[in-house]
């Protein structure tokens, strides 16, 4: 059974060119190509026949999202490829395969689909997940997950944490590019302060950056590794073809792996840089319903968050009220009141200043209104900033001016790092 099937995927991974080996046989075993637009990273990588690879022991860092354009796993492909020497794999929050919620994974252990040894990133860093890599022995670490272009994904910050682990253990490290969901078009948002650097946001970005995991990889590496590592990584990204920065997801005609299980859709990516933030409140998120980010609410909210939302007059963006039962987690089988995004205009829309404008509503709506005590909203913005002004009764105006100064300063440094069009 295992030899077979990895003859099946084999064929499905054969380069494209002349001189990456024998010809496709996928559409012969029922595997036709979709007519997607943009090719990743990996696409790129494999019709090259992986020579970027050649004579190296390779660990790949990858999750559930990481496919080609027929929805095959990067790691099955090449597992079955006779030219890589695909040694490890590494998880990260979610795990590998993508089965534990937010803040879990899947632990160290051996993938029984391809039999190799799967390690554990998570709540790792520095010389600590440098010794991660020394132990399964590879030469090259190569990433490839989809990112939801929110700073406080975690996904960019495992990025970051391999990066700098990688640059420690002397090892070299290649990027798969993939788009970023919501385009590329601008960056918006406060930028972290360094005083406030978790695993939400190890490092001065702004809120929602605008690149895709390879440029971002370039600025990691430009800006921030040496100071982390005491030297750059060695670097090298293989970047899309197809791609266009004001392109969002539905453009691309790749398929869409929710990359954790709350990032549903990319309608949910498109909004999650800014409702987001409602992680830091006591408030729900919408976890536990079918469009989580897009559903908030809490017991006890009504109609007029609703109807002071939609009189902020925000682009791009309408609410309805709205009423729903979470069925797992925090809110598990209680009542919520509240509402639901519904962005008309894409190109119109702003994540960030939606996201400012439902906490000052919700605040001046509900007196029930109240941070985590945690004060993680001060992690998720990137500064005590956001919250100590709202709690002052500041509108949304003179929140979003707030950072204007040092977004400015943060995209005229994301300039010199974009690679797309």
């Amino acid at each position: 059974m295992r030899l077979s099937r990895r003859t099946l995927l084999a064929a499905g991974a054969a380069g494209t060119t002349a001189a990456a080996g024998p010809p496709p046989r996928a559409a012969a075993l029922g595997h036709r190509a979709p007519a997607a637009r943009v090719r990743t990273g990996f696409e790129r990588l494999a019709a090259n026949g992986y020579r970027l690879l050649e004579g190296q022991r390779v660990g790949v860092i990858t999750n559930q999202s990481g496919i080609t354009s027929d929805a095959r796993g990067v790691v099955d492909v090449m597992h079955a490829d006779h030219r890589v020497r695909l040694t490890a794999v590494f998880g990260a929050e979610h795990g590998y395969r993508g089965t534990p919620q937010a803040g879990l994974s899947e632990g160290d252990y051996t993938d029984p689909a391809t039999g190799l040894p799967v390690y554990d990133t998570y709540r790792r860093s520095g010389q600590r997940l440098a010794e991660v890599f020394d132990k399964a022995g590879v030469d090259t670490l190569v990433f490839d997950s989809q990112d939801a272009g929110a700073r406080f994904y975690t996904c960019i910050w495992t990025l970051y944490d391999c990066m700098v682990a990688a640059a420690l253990a002397g090892k070299r490290f290649v990027v798969l590019d993939r788009p970023n969901p919501v385009s590329g078009r601008q960056a918006y948002g406060p930028v972290l302060d360094r005083a406030y650097a978790t695993f939400v946001g190890r490092a001065p970005i702004a809120q929602a950056h605008g690149m895709t995991v390879a440029e971002l990889a370039l600025l990691y590496n430009g800006e921030f590794v040496p100071s982390a590592a005491g030297r750059a990584v060695q670097l090298s990204v293989v970047e899309m073809t197809g791609w266009r920065r004001a392109d969002f997801f539905d453009a691309t005609g790749l398929p869409w792996v929710p990359p954790s299980p709350n990032m549903a859709t990319p309608d949910t990516a498109l909004v999650y840089a800014g409702t987001g933030l409602f992680e830091g409140t006591t408030m729900s998120e919408g976890r536990g319903t079918v469009r989580p980010f897009e559903m908030l609410g809490a017991e006890g909210l009504d109609g007029r968050w609703a109807r002071a939302a939609n009189a902020a007059g925000l682009p791009g963006v309408h609410f309805r009220e709205a009423y729903y039962v979470p069925t797992f987690g925090a809110f598990q089988g209680r009542t919520m009141g509240g509402l639901q995004l519904h962005v008309h205009d894409r190109a119109a829309f702003d994540p960030v200043r939606t996201g400012i404008a439902l906490l000052v509503t919700a605040k001046r709506t509900w007196s029930g209104f109240a941070w985590r005590p945690d004060r993680f909203i001060d992690k998720l913005t990137g500064s005590s900033r956001v919250r100590t002004m709202i709690d002052a009764g500041a509108d949304t105006d003179a929140v979003t001016g707030a950072w204007q100064h040092e977004l400015a300063a943060f995209r005229d440094v994301r300039r010199r790092y974009l690679r797309y069009r």
